[in-house]
């Protein structure tokens, strides 16, 4: 447990939810936060200054950039301000600090330091996706941003196969059909989701369906996104390798081509199709008659 320590007057780290697209979202208490900071630690010094505009906020502390590149040089100074006494307000672009923003370093050292700690709550673009989405929001999990390289993103994406919450990710518009495409391949394509764009913004836009159906209009979406996807089906870890063979080769004796199979078997069990075809193409253990399963004597 860390005590804040009384030797010294210490001042406190407050995080300080902004608006996600709205300016009238904020409440009283970030404005009067931002009024009232000694130093405000912002992720974008002209977005901070066109929020306190449109609030009619004329900060009388000092204003520091606090993004990715500088924070941990940032954090040693602002610990000293607040061992000094100053009150410290963080804020990122939107949203709350620490989710997928800078935040989390600071925090950590505050706490470390025995510094006091509070926030102004504010929006979240997490969760205003999940109960906007439609999908069970009783047991959820927050992924941020899927891993850029095809390979990573696959490999993530196949650990998160069986994940029976519902799943929330941020991901760049640039990169938005590949994601939907990898998704669709390791979750199912029948997986329902939710493609959340623009929120609370002037063109705000929730498209819920199958991940197939997402990819097939990702092309047009614009905006920052926020997806939301349903955990697998209840059962899904369960399945055996031998009844994912046994179902795949008995749609292609039908007639199905091996690659269309392993889809049809995937999206039935909710399972991501290179787990299916894995098990569909394992050779199968030598048999007692087999002359693999015998040793030469001497």
């Amino acid at each position: 447990m860390t005590l804040v320590s009384t030797s010294f007057p210490t001042g406190r780290l407050v995080l300080a939810g902004t608006p996600l697209g709205r300016v009238s979202d904020a409440s009283p208490g970030l404005g009067d936060a931002l009024a009232t900071a000694d130093v405000i630690a912002a992720e974008d010094t002209r977005r901070l200054h066109r929020l306190t505009t449109d609030l009619g906020i004329h900060p009388t502390g000092s204003v520091v950039s606090y993004y990715e590149s500088v924070e941990q040089s940032r954090i040693p100074r602002l610990l000293e301000r607040m061992r000094e006494g100053a009150t410290v307000v963080l804020v990122t672009d939107a949203g709350m600090p620490s989710v997928s923003d800078p935040g989390y370093r600071l925090v950590a050292a505050a706490a470390e330091a025995g510094i006091d700690i509070t926030s102004v709550p504010g929006p979240s673009a997490v969760i205003t996706a999940l109960a906007l989405s439609g999908l069970p929001s009783d047991r959820f999990c927050f992924e941020g941003f899927p891993p850029r390289k095809p390979g990573e993103r696959a490999r993530a994406f196949t650990q998160l196969a069986t994940e029976t919450r519902t799943m929330v990710f941020f991901e760049s518009v640039h990169r938005l059909g590949e994601c939907l495409q990898a998704m669709a391949e390791a979750f199912g394509a029948d997986r329902p989701a939710a493609l959340c764009r623009e929120l609370t913004k002037t063109y705000e836009e929730v498209r819920r369906g199958t991940l197939a159906e997402l990819v097939a209009g990702a092309e047009t979406v614009r905006g920052e996104v926020t997806l939301v996807v349903a955990g697998a089906p209840a059962g899904t870890v369960a399945v055996d390798e031998s009844d994912l063979a046994a179902a795949v080769a008995e749609l292609v004796a039908a007639g199905a081509s091996r690659r269309d199979a392993v889809d049809v078997v995937a999206g039935r069990v909710g399972l991501p199709r290179r787990t299916v075809y894995a098990a569909a193409t394992r050779p199968a253990p030598p048999t007692a008659t087999d002359p693999r399963s015998t040793r030469r004597t001497r």
